[in-house]
């Protein structure tokens, strides 16, 4: 079984990045899910896709892997392409494209 260890991004509605600060282990799925019958609940008999550890670094959860055995996939973050923009461009004289006000 594969381990994943990867960097969380943060979801669209958050503004700051509060989760996103550590890395994450968690296993890939080793069985695929079934629905149960009577019920309808989707369950699965795989254990391990219960388990998420959190790391400070990239590092430590690599040792962790290697120090357990356990066979591992690192993903690099994507880094966010930001660009700052202020409010008072909205009305700016020389703004480009369709005038909303």
């Amino acid at each position: 079984m594969v381990a994943r260890i990867y960097k969380p991004a943060r979801t669209a509605m958050q503004s700051g990045d509060a989760k996103t600060r550590y890395w994450v282990l968690d296993y890939e799925p080793a069985a695929p899910r079934a629905v149960e019958p009577l019920m309808g609940w989707t369950s699965s008999t795989d254990m391990k896709s219960q388990v998420r550890l959190k790391f400070a670094t990239r590092e430590e959860a690599i040792a962790y892997c290697e120090r357990h055995g356990i066979a591992y996939q690192v993903s690099e973050p994507k880094e966010a392409s930001r660009r700052t923009i202020a409010y008072a461009d909205n009305f700016a004289y020389s703004r480009r494209g369709l005038w909303t006000h």
